[in-house]
């Protein structure tokens, strides 16, 4: 049934997916990540959101070093079949490594960029560096 389903997305060229997250209640906009056949597949089988970091070059089960993990409430895919919504539940209420609840916390206020959303939590309380 997994193949199936994976079989259905259109991967990019580097085997990757983009997948925007948002807070299955508020409909917010969590965060945006890549993801390939295994994250994928992962996540289907855990139920939590899992992605492939381009920069690490390796799975990244979401929350795994923060313990701000995703539980996947529902999976969309787009009608051109190249794209995915994870609607999800956010532990801890904190989807950005920056401690925030967005990552998309940074507004366009006429000509500058402005911070729309205060820390929850410092980073270094959250992964005990700075």
């Amino acid at each position: 049934m997994i193949e199936e389903l994976l079989s259905s997305i259109k991967w990019n060229s580097d085997g990757l997916v983009t997948v925007v997250v948002q807070d299955e209640k508020e409909g917010k906009v969590l965060m945006v990540a890549w993801a390939n056949e295994e994250a994928i597949a992962k996540s289907l089988l855990e139920g939590r959101a899992c992605f492939w970091s381009r920069s690490r070059k390796a799975l990244w089960l979401k929350g795994e070093s923060s313990g701000h993990y995703q539980v996947i409430k529902d999976i969309y895919l787009d009608c051109d079949g190249d794209s995915l919504v994870f609607k999800v539940e956010q532990v801890g209420g904190i989807a950005c490594h920056t401690g925030r609840n967005s990552c998309f916390y940074k507004k366009l206020n006429k000509s500058q960029w402005v911070t729309s959303e205060p820390v929850i939590k410092k980073q270094e309380d959250i992964y005990g560096k700075s």
